[in-house]
Parts: C-alpha cells; sequence; structure tokens
C-alpha cells in the first residue's frame, strides 16, 4: 500500500466487506493494557476450502509471548460457541515452524502439502470434525 486511501480501500473492500458476506473476519489483537494495536487474528473464507480457516499475525515484537494464542483460542471459542463452525483450517507458508507449532498446540493436524490458486505450495492443517483431502497439485 502507497496511501492512506489505499489502505481505506482496502480495509473496506476486503475486512469490513468479509464480515458482510460472511458474518465474520479478522479482529484486532490488541494489548489489553495500552490497548496498543500489535496484530490481527481472525477467521477467513477462502473459496477453495470447505471452512473458514484460522489466521494470524503479529508485530515482529509481539512474537513469542503467547499473544497469538490467546487470540487464536478466543476466535476459535468463538467460531464453536458463537458462529457454530465445527471445522477450522489453517494455511502455514512452508518453514513457519513457530505458526505450526501453534496450531499443534490449538489441535490442529496437518492435511499435507496444499496448491493454493495463486500457484504457492503451502501447508494445510485442519481442527475440528472431518478433514478435506488437499493434495498438492
Amino acid at each position: 500500500m502507497r496511501s492512506l486511501a489505499d489502505a481505506e480501500g482496502y480495509i473496506g473492500n476486503n475486512l469490513q466487506a468479509a464480515y458482510r458476506t460472511c458474518g465474520f473476519g479478522l479482529y484486532a489483537v490488541e494489548l489489553k493494557s495500552t490497548r496498543d494495536l500489535i496484530g490481527l487474528c481472525g477467521l477467513v473464507k477462502r473459496d477453495f476450502l470447505p471452512s473458514p480457516d484460522l489466521g494470524f499475525a503479529l508485530l515482529a515484537e509481539f512474537a513469542g509471548q503467547g499473544y497469538a494464542s490467546e487470540a487464536a483460542r478466543a476466535v476459535m471459542q468463538h467460531a464453536q460457541g458463537t458462529l457454530g463452525i465445527e471445522r477450522l483450517y489453517a494455511i502455514v507458508k512452508r518453514g513457519n515452524q513457530r505458526s505450526v507449532r501453534l496450531l499443534e498446540r490449538l489441535g490442529f493436524r496437518r492435511q499435507g502439502p496444499y496448491l493454493i490458486p495463486q500457484g504457492d505450495e503451502v501447508e494445510l492443517y485442519c481442527s475440528g470434525k472431518g478433514y478435506f483431502a488437499a493434495p498438492a497439485g
């Protein structure tokens, strides 16, 4: 993004649009003590997956301190308890061991490599009832 207008357009056309069409999206992750924004965590509905996927990203200086775990658990509880979503996916770039460890602690299981429509091969994880066969293509 090159300008405030670009950022506003992205927020309106992507982040807010998800709430209008799906009823969920990405949530801000804040420090409780200061309310400083430190990242995002939430649900993304992708056309190529049968259920939403859990996504999270924190500013580098806040990684490894438990914030992503706390936020992801809250989102998973909201997905199941409020939204009635029984199965979640997660897409991880190859080599992102920190995210893999977090997903495994959250109960996600590796489904294998997966070729997303953009052409990148990622690792696909699933939590909840049932699994989606996702061979890399």
